[in-house]
C-alpha cells in the first residue's frame, strides 16, 4: 500500500514537471494552533497577556493580525468553518455538538484537499472535531505522529497542528488542587475582566492558565525549530493561531470579543517575501476570519480559490496591504453548545461590535454542565445567588438587550450597551441591517429548530437553505419584530401568532417572551396555543413566554410535552426552557426525572446531561458490554 502510494505521488511529479511546474517551486504551510484561547491572554496582542518569545519570533519575521476572528467560539463548529472556508449556519454546521454530520456543499471540498490535488502532502495532527463530512483525499496522513517527514523529497506540504496543552479542560482542577499546586505566575500580579468577581479563585484560574499559554508557546518554538532543523523555515509560511476564544468565563461559548478574537501571527519565509506586501514585524489593521484562511493558503500556493466559499484571501499574489486593510468587517455565530441551546449573531464592523441575541431571556450563565465544571463558573454563579456581584457582574446571570452595541476602543470586555444611547443610534441601525441582511443572505438555517433542520434539511443544508431563502427571510422579519417599540411590533405579532406556518407562530412567541410584560396583551392567544397548539415546540414557546411573565404555571404544558416527544434534538429544547423557567426568574420548581420522557427522548446525549443536572440521582444505563479481563 505505501509502495502504491509512493509510486502515485513520483508519478504526480513526474507530471508536474512535464507542464513545467515544478513542487518546489510552491512554498510549504505549517498551521500552529493553540485551543481555547483570545487575544486576551498574549502580550503580543494585550498588555495583560503571557510573554510568549517564541511566538514573538515568528512575529518578528512575520505579521501580527490585530483583528483576526473565528466566527464561532466553540471547536467543532469553529474548526468546521476553518476547514470548509463557509459560514457554519449556511451549511449546516453550526451547532456543537453535531446531532448529524452534514455533506459537504455540492461541488465543494475541504480546502486541503485542492492543496493534495496539486501535489501538496498533508497531514493533520490530530484533532479534527467537523461538523461536516470529510470526504475523501484530504490529509495524506492524520494521526498523533503526523508530521512533513514522510514526503517525497522536494514534495511541498501543509502541516496542520494543534495543542491540548491551553484547552478548557486544563482549568478543570480542584480546590485540592488550587490549595497545593502554586502557579508560576503570580495571582496578585494578573488582569481579572471587570465582568468577573475579583475573588481568589479567579485570579488563581488566570495564573494558571498564563503559565498554559507560556508551555503552549514552547510547544509551538519545537516545531519551528525543527522546521529549521530540517531546512525548511525559510521555505515555509507558519501561521500560528488559537482555534477559537476562552477559556476564562464568558469567553469560549460566547460570542463576544473575548469568545470569538483570536490571535494570529503569520511567519513569512525570505524565499516567498514577494508574495507578501507588507513589512516584515508589522501588523496588520485588516479584518480576517476563519472562513478566509483556507482561500489564502490557495492563494499563496497559485491555485484558484472556490467560487462556492464564503472566504477570499489576505495574502498571496496581487493582493496589496492597502486592501485588505479596508477590510473592517467580521460575522459571528453562537447556537447550540452541547445541551445548552442559544442563537445569537455578530457583525464587528471597524471599532464596533453589534452582537443580536435572537432568544435575549436565555441568559448567558444558563446551566452548561461542562462549562460548571470550572471552580471559577460555580464560584461566579454562587456568588450572584448570594447578591455579592456588582451591576457589570451580574449581566452574566440576567436576561440580555436583544441586541447591543459595544464601542471596542473604549469598551474592550463589552461591559456598556449603547444600543439605548441616541448618540450612536446611526450606528445600531446600519448594524443593524447590515446583519440582517447577512443573516437572508446566508441564508441562516438556524431560523428553524434544530430537530426540524435534522428531519428535513440536513441531508443537503446548502439546497434546502437555496429553496427556503424566501420564507428564512420571512421568519427573520419575524424575529425582528422584538427591535422595534412595542406598539409598533404588536400588528406583526398578532398576524405571526394566528399564521398557518408554525415556525411564524414559534418566532412570534419568541418576539413575547422578548418584550416580556409589555407583551401582557397576547396572554390569551399564547393560552389558547400552549394547550392546542398541533407542535410541540410552540406549545412550549407559548408556555416559556407565560411562564417568563408569571401569567400562567409553565410546568403542566412543559411537562406534557416533554411524555410526548419522540426525538431527542426536540427534547432537548424543550428541556433547554424548562432550565430557563426553573433557574431564571421568576423560577418554577420542577421535578424531572427519565420517566418523564419518552424512551427516544431520554436516550439523546444532550438529555442526559439535562437529568444529570436536573436529578441528583440520575444514571445513565450501565453499559452491558463484558470487557475482556487482562491477561
Amino acid at each position: 500500500m505505501i509502495r502504491t502510494a509512493m509510486t502515485i505521488c513520483f508519478l504526480f511529479f513526474a507530471g508536474l514537471a512535464a507542464a513545467g511546474v515544478r513542487a518546489a517551486d510552491r512554498p510549504n504551510f505549517v498551521w500552529l494552533i493553540s485551543e481555547d484561547n483570545s487575544t486576551h491572554y498574549l502580550k503580543l496582542f494585550d498588555e495583560h497577556g503571557a510573554e510568549t518569545p517564541e511566538i514573538a519570533k515568528l512575529a518578528r519575521h512575520g505579521l501580527i493580525f490585530e483583528h483576526a476572528f473565528s466566527n464561532s467560539p466553540v471547536c467543532s463548529v469553529a474548526r468546521t468553518t476553518l476547514i470548509t472556508s463557509c459560514y457554519a449556519p449556511r451549511i449546516g454546521a453550526q451547532y456543537h455538538r453535531r446531532t448529524v454530520t452534514v455533506p459537504m456543499p455540492d461541488g465543494l471540498r475541504m480546502f486541503p484537499a485542492y492543496l493534495r490535488d496539486a501535489g501538496y502532502y498533508t497531514t493533520n495532527n490530530s484533532k479534527k472535531d467537523y461538523n461536516a463530512r470529510e470526504g475523501k483525499g484530504v490529509w495524506d496522513e492524520s494521526s498523533r505522529t503526523a508530521n512533513w517527514q514522510k514526503r517525497a523529497s522536494d514534495q511541498p506540504f501543509f502541516h496542520k497542528q494543534s495543542f491540548t496543552t491551553t484547552h478548557e479542560s486544563s482549568l478543570h482542577f480542584s480546590r485540592k488542587v488550587m490549595e497545593s499546586e502554586a502557579t508560576t505566575t503570580d495571582p496578585a500580579t494578573v488582569f481579572v475582566a471587570p465582568y468577573h468577581p475579583d475573588t481568589p479563585i479567579f485570579r488563581y484560574t488566570n495564573a494558571r492558565y498564563h503559565d498554559r499559554i507560556r508551555a503552549v508557546d514552547a510547544q509551538i518554538g519545537r516545531v519551528v525549530d525543527q522546521l529549521e532543523q530540517d531546512g525548511l523555515l525559510e521555505d515555509t509560511f507558519v501561521f500560528y493561531f488559537g482555534d477559537h476564544g476562552g477559556v476564562l468565563p464568558r469567553g469560549k461559548g460566547y460570542a463576544y470579543e473575548s469568545g470569538l478574537h483570536v490571535p494570529l501571527v503569520v511567519r513569512v519565509p525570505k524565499k516567498w517575501k514577494h508574495l507578501v506586501d507588507r513589512q516584515l514585524g508589522s501588523r496588520v489593521k485588516g479584518f480576517v476570519s476563519f472562513i478566509d484562511f483556507g482561500p489564502t493558503l490557495l492563494q499563496l500556493a497559485g491555485l484558484d480559490v472556490p467560487s462556492g466559499v464564503d472566504g477570499r484571501p489576505f495574502l498571496g499574489a496581487g493582493l496589496t496591504a492597502q486592501e485588505v486593510d479596508q477590510r473592517d468587517e467580521a460575522f459571528g455565530y453562537a447556537d447550540r453548545f452541547d445541551e445548552k441551546y442559544d442563537l445569537v449573531r455578530t457583525l464587528r464592523k471597524g471599532r464596533y461590535e453589534y452582537i443580536r441575541s435572537y432568544q435575549p431571556f436565555n441568559f448567558d450563565g444558563l446551566q452548561n454542565n461542562y462549562r460548571y465544571r470550572m471552580l471559577a463558573f460555580a464560584e461566579w454563579r454562587d456568588l450572584y445567588q448570594a447578591g455579592k456581584l456588582n451591576a457589570t457582574q451580574r449581566q452574566f446571570f440576567e436576561r440580555r438587550a436583544p441586541e447591543a452595541l459595544y464601542d471596542i476602543e473604549i469598551d474592550p470586555h463589552e461591559t456598556n450597551n449603547l444600543a439605548s444611547d441616541p448618540d450612536y443610534l446611526s450606528v445600531l441601525t446600519d448594524l443593524r441591517k447590515r446583519l440582517a441582511e447577512r443573516v437572508k443572505s446566508l441564508p441562516d438555517l438556524s431560523l428553524y429548530p434544530e430537530n426540524y433542520l435534522v428531519d428535513q434539511a440536513f441531508e443537503n443544508p446548502t439546497d434546502f437553505g437555496k429553496l427556503h431563502k424566501g420564507e428564512i427571510a420571512r421568519l427573520v422579519d419575524v424575529a425582528d419584530l422584538c427591535l422595534k417599540p412595542f406598539a409598533k411590533a404588536r400588528p406583526g405579532i398578532e398576524l405571526a401568532l394566528r399564521a398557518e406556518d408554525p415556525w411564524h407562530r414559534y418566532w412570534g412567541l419568541i418576539a413575547c417572551s422578548t418584550f416580556a410584560e409589555q407583551a401582557s396583551a397576547f396572554v390569551a392567544p399564547a393560552k389558547r396555543l400552549a394547550q392546542n397548539d398541533a407542535n410541540l415546540l410552540v406549545r412550549t414557546r407559548a408556555a416559556e413566554f407565560l411562564g417568563l411573565v408569571g401569567a400562567v404555571d409553565p410546568r403542566p404544558v412543559i411537562l406534557e410535552a416533554l411524555s410526548q416527544s419522540e426525538s431527542g434534538v426536540e427534547t432537548s429544547l424543550i428541556l433547554n426552557s424548562l432550565v430557563l423557567l426553573r433557574d431564571g426568574k421568576p423560577g418554577y420548581t420542577f421535578k424531572i426525572t427519565s420517566r418523564n420522557l419518552t424512551s427516544s427522548g431520554a436516550a439523546f446525549s444532550d438529555v442526559k446531561r439535562r437529568l444529570e443536572y436536573l436529578d441528583p440521582n440520575y444514571a445513565p444505563p450501565a453499559n452491558k458490554k463484558k470487557r475482556r479481563k487482562k491477561k
